[in-house]
């Protein structure tokens, strides 16, 4: 089954231009492997989840009528939610709402809107990474126009997924899974996350965009606008992926249907047929 086309779930892997600092997969593994969601949209673009399911059902129907299996790959929570307990319908953006959130982002700042949030909603502020603009807007508009906290939208509890889909997690001990991340972050910068992000700032992308407010973007802008050292910039990033890393952990652990595969001393193909063993066996059963 290995060797099937992939869907990515990272949330930022479907922007152009975000390479480095998305740790999208290389040209040689593109080259090898049909992905999806890989480079589909422009920083500009706005993504929900929500919009993310939609590519997803037709993506699968291609796959699925090419008689493949489907392999959804990543680890954005908030997506992976959206295609186990997909989100009831909101309510369309209000541009009334936006400008006054703009407005009282110019006098509190984002913090400010984000403290906000937390009262209103503490369930969907403690899932997002880090001050994400476009989430925070997003939730505050639902919760101005309903009353509801945006959280409140997941109102399915059964998961959708049965004999033919599993969702698997991989386990590692937390010093192994923090000198991982801190590896992952020096071979970025050392690949040029901070050239990466001048050239898109340099072609006009405004810093404040959804796909540039995430961890890594975020720190090397501040960086860029003299807000913090070098040294700074790749302590935050390394902080804040192991702090995303937690709340991945956290949010998957709620889920009681996730197999849990130990991955430490284990190469990739080991854990690939520990996955395929485990769906040869209930397939049998």
């Amino acid at each position: 089954m290995w060797g099937c086309p992939v869907i990515s779930a990272d949330s930022r892997q479907c922007f152009r231009y975000l390479d480095i600092g998305t740790d999208k997969p290389s040209p040689e593994v593109l080259a090898e492997v049909q992905h999806y969601n890989i480079s589909v949209l422009d920083p500009a673009e706005e993504d929900s989840s929500r919009q993310f399911a939609r590519r997803v059902a037709a993506w699968e129907q291609q796959i699925l009528a090419s008689r493949k299996p489907v392999l959804i790959a990543g680890g954005s929570t908030l997506h992976l939610q959206e295609l186990i307990f997909p989100m009831d319908s909101l309510p369309p953006r209000s541009n009334e709402n936006i400008t006054l959130l703009q407005e009282e982002e110019t006098e509190a700042g984002l913090q400010g809107l984000y403290n906000r949030l937390k009262e209103v909603d503490p369930a969907y502020a403690a899932s997002m990474d880090g001050l994400n603009r476009h989430r925070i807007f997003r939730a505050l508009d639902v919760w101005m126009q309903t009353g509801k906290p945006f959280s409140s939208f997941h109102s399915v509890k059964k998961p959708i997924h049965g004999r033919d889909r599993f969702v698997f997690g991989l386990n590692l001990p937390r010093p192994v899974l923090h000198e991982r991340i801190n590896t992952r972050v020096d071979r970025m910068i050392s690949a040029g996350l901070v050239d990466e992000v001048r050239r898109i700032l340099a072609e006009g992308y405004d810093p404040a965009l959804q796909s540039l407010q995430t961890v890594g973007y975020r720190e090397a802008i501040r960086f860029l606008n003299g807000g913090c050292s070098h040294d700074e910039m790749v302590a935050d990033i390394k902080t804040g992926s192991r702090r995303y890393a937690r709340r991945q952990l956290t949010w998957l652990g709620r889920w009681d249907f996730v197999k849990w595969i130990d991955a430490d001393n284990k190469k990739p193909s080991e854990i690939a047929e520990l996955i395929a063993d485990t769906i040869r066996r209930v397939a049998a059963e």
